[in-house]
């Protein structure tokens, strides 16, 4: 194959390097058009002054902004403690709705019928039965706290999606690991705790990654039952200031958050599908 002999490249790299600086050049061009068009089309709206001052009022945002930055410390505090939790419950499910023991089977069925609930009813009503049903059996403080009983609505709905993710990983690893597992005298147990899962964990990190994402937006859901985190607080300013800007900073500070946590996630399912190819 003949070489370019200055750049020390083929010609089939030469020209694939020239398709791609023109798909850049015409990424970027693309880009930038409906970005400029944006810019000057969205001002000339009939109504945009009204929309500008309702939701993008400066000295409202600079007004509010750490204060629900404050507010997002609690969001915060519920995420670190619901993920260790959601993690456990998810890895135990799934290990128990894989189970070949037929002495274990009333577990496998347990399993499908947890995440089949949970799955199929949405966040929010959980949040509502749990966080207004459990406080209203008259229990004593601190166990009639929205924060407990909010948390553990987020853990019971989230870990019936994370099991299912951790079977999948399970069940994605070849019957000839568990074939040679028991060929080297490993037990069933001992061939899921070292051969099976070390495998599976690793092949569905990236999609835990974005449950964890999809679980720091949904603690805003707690705000219905009472605790004052970040969605309840911008609620409270725009009740007080009669303007919406209060919940478009609370989206900056999800973005800020959600946004590079995405690219992440995106960056390991590149790299996993890399190794895999």
């Amino acid at each position: 194959m003949t070489h370019d002999k200055a750049a020390g490249k083929t010609r089939r790299q030469i020209h694939e390097d020239r398709l791609r600086r023109r798909a850049l050049r015409v990424a970027a061009s693309s880009t930038a058009a409906v970005f400029l068009a944006i810019f000057l089309l969205v001002p000339m709206a009939p109504g945009w002054d009204r929309v500008k001052a309702s939701f993008f009022n400066w000295e409202v945002f600079v007004k509010t902004f750490p204060k629900l930055l404050d507010a997002f410390k609690l969001d915060i505090a519920i995420f670190l403690w619901c993920a260790p939790a959601i993690t456990v419950l998810g890895l135990l499910i799934a290990l128990a709705r894989d189970t070949r023991n037929p002495a274990l089977f009333p577990l496998r069925i347990l399993g499908a019928a947890y995440t089949d609930i949970f799955r199929g009813v949405p966040v929010v009503l959980t949040v509502y039965l749990i966080g207004f049903g459990v406080p209203g059996l008259g229990l004593p403080r601190p166990w009639n706290s929205p924060y407990i009983w909010g948390s553990l609505a987020l853990i019971l709905t989230y870990a019936a999606y994370v099991a299912e993710i951790f079977r999948s990983g399970i069940e994605s690893v070849h019957k000839s690991q568990r074939a040679a597992a028991a060929s080297l005298g490993l037990s069933d147990g001992d061939s899921m705790r070292f051969v099976i899962l070390p495998q599976a964990i690793r092949r569905v990190i990236p999609a835990q990654m974005n449950m964890l994402i999809a679980l720091q937006k949904d603690v805003a859901l707690l705000s219905f039952i009472g605790p004052v985190e970040i969605f309840r607080q911008a609620g409270v300013f725009k009740s007080l200031m009669a303007n919406f800007t209060p919940y478009v900073g609370a989206a900056v500070i999800f973005l800020a958050v959600t946004i590079p946590a995405t690219r992440y996630a995106d960056y390991l399912i590149a790299k996993q599908n890399r190794e895999r190819s």
